[in-house]
């Protein structure tokens, strides 16, 4: 059995990828079941003694002058999820569920949230059992955290709301049942607790940032053939050039091109042909470059966000108990919009270059790689739907960040929007995946007019991968199902796969 240990302090962006898709098993350490059991004798003191702290014996957000006591804890808490469960819009779908439970288990594990152990692992029972809650994709503000998306993740916990389970959705009671998991009754902090974080929007951008690394190692592969196609020239990647304005991602890409053309005699030198080539191939580097720079920058944050405490209050160790702002989305809201800005860039170029591609006006090559053209358009329209999807983009990177509305009575008056940042760069590397996938096809087309010429050692592989799913196209035929098939070989990670059987691929 695949196993993730949480220990709430080192988990990483590959765990959480095995976790969501390949449904690996979840469990802790016997410290971190000490730690939780501390955590919550610190509310229980709270509680017994009545004393005044937010969100135990208080209400909340603009309620927080309101004083709660006795029994009134329990049905706070109840009331707190049933009155949150607000959200809209179509459900997240599997594998952002698993890790927003698997990031939520992972806030808890680390000890300061005065959850009871039974609840605790109720949750992971749930992620382990495949009990996946209903939780609709719009209604966070991103402050204080993740609010209604987390109380729907919590509803099947309490018997309420629905929840998938083998692939059919139930009542949340009833799926409980089917997985042999007693449903809780939450008492004092406990559904605070659970809601009161930025798991929602980490979670969906740790999978478009996953999605965008295998998508930036993509993009230098379908610029390299890209550049034989159209025979471009090898100087502008010399690595003297680089290194004077030396950009960890500029001098990578740059490496990466020369290793994925190493042979090729497809490419030219300065003078041989022309004396330079358009942006779109020489400035690969620069822009590819600045993206991987900005991912990297974006992968560090995520990180330190997987493995941070996000909950208000906070229940320290020594019995303090802080009512601060760890729930505030802004360093994820920034992540996540400058994400989606990054791959939007790689959506522009690689775009430009597919124009390059098929349009004579701009190279040597046969109108819109159609043999026979005027009776057959070729790959005309694949280049009209690539810009349908980066013109998509351009409005999807505006960035969300810079909103607030205020909430609560304006108690809680600035927010991040960080969870509508986190969708939006989803969105924009799904497109990007398919504007990757028409490049990669078109390339492979102009490539099969040019005879006796011979593919670079990584091209090479991409070609082939390419050719072994889709054929030359001869004449017009339905282009979408082709497509489809390019761009399930870069989603899957197989095209990355058989060219690093002989190029390493890094940002």
């Amino acid at each position: 059995m695949k196993i993730v240990t949480l220990k709430g302090e080192n988990l990483t962006l590959e765990e959480v990828i095995n976790v969501a898709y390949y449904d690996y098993k979840v469990d802790v350490t016997e410290e971190v079941k000490e730690k939780i059991n501390r955590s919550r004798r610190v509310i229980d003191g709270i509680v017994s003694r009545n004393d005044i702290k937010y969100g135990i014996t208080t209400g909340f957000g603009k309620f927080s002058d309101v004083i709660i006591t006795g029994e009134e804890c329990k049905t706070l808490q109840k009331n707190l999820i049933m009155s949150h469960s607000c959200g809209f819009g179509r459900k997240f779908p599997k594998e952002i569920v698993r890790t927003i439970m698997l990031l939520r288990a992972n806030n808890l594990a680390k000890g300061y949230s005065g959850i009871r152990l039974n609840v605790f692992e109720t949750l992971l029972d749930m992620l382990n059992r495949g009990v996946h809650p209903s939780i609709p994709e719009k209604g966070s503000l991103g402050s204080s955290g993740d609010l209604a998306p987390l109380a729907h993740m919590v509803l099947p916990m309490i018997g309420e709301g629905e929840a998938e389970f083998h692939g059919e959705i139930l009542p949340g009671k009833k799926a409980m049942e089917k997985a042999d998991i007693p449903i809780v009754e939450l008492v004092a902090k406990e559904g605070l607790a659970l809601i009161n974080g930025t798991q929602v929007m980490t979670a969906v951008g740790s999978l478009a940032l996953y999605k965008a690394i295998n998508l930036l190692k993509v993009s230098d592969i379908t610029a390299a053939l890209t550049m034989e196609a159209l025979r471009g020239i090898r100087d502008a990647f010399d690595l003297r050039t680089h290194k004077l304005r030396p950009h960890k991602g500029q001098v990578q890409t740059a490496k990466n091109i020369l290793a994925l053309i190493q042979d090729s005699s497809f490419i030219t030198n300065q003078g041989e042909l022309r004396t330079q080539d358009a942006y779109a191939l020489r400035c690969v580097p620069q822009v590819h470059g600045a993206s991987k720079d900005a991912v990297n920058y974006v992968k560090e944050k995520v990180e330190i966000e997987i493995n941070s405490v996000t909950d208000n209050p906070i229940i320290f160790e020594n019995s303090d108990v802080i009512s601060g702002g760890n729930f505030h989305g802004e360093p994820m809201a920034l992540s996540f919009d400058f994400l989606g800005i990054a791959v939007a860039e790689i959506a522009n170029i690689s775009e430009r270059r597919l124009e390059r591609l098929v349009n004579y006006q701009l190279n040597d090559l046969p109108p819109f790689l159609s043999k026979n053209g005027g009776l057959n358009s070729g790959f005309m329209i694949t280049q009209y739907a690539a810009a349908a999807l980066v013109s998509e983009n351009k409005i999807l990177a505006h960035p969300a960040s810079v909103d607030s509305i205020p909430s609560s009575a304006n108690q809680e008056d600035h927010v991040s929007m960080g969870t509508i940042a986190a969708r939006k760069s989803l969105e924009i590397v799904n497109n990007t995946a398919r504007v990757l996938a028409t490049e990669l096809m078109a390339a492979c087309q102009a490539i099969d007019f040019r005879d006796g010429l011979k593919l670079g050692k990584g091209t090479r592989e991409a070609y082939k991968a390419v050719r072994n799913r889709v054929n030359f196209i001869e004449k017009d035929e339905i282009m979408y199902k082709d497509l489809d098939k390019c761009e399930e070989l870069i989603t899957s990670g197989e095209l990355l796969k058989l060219v690093e059987k002989k190029i390493k691929v890094e940002i």
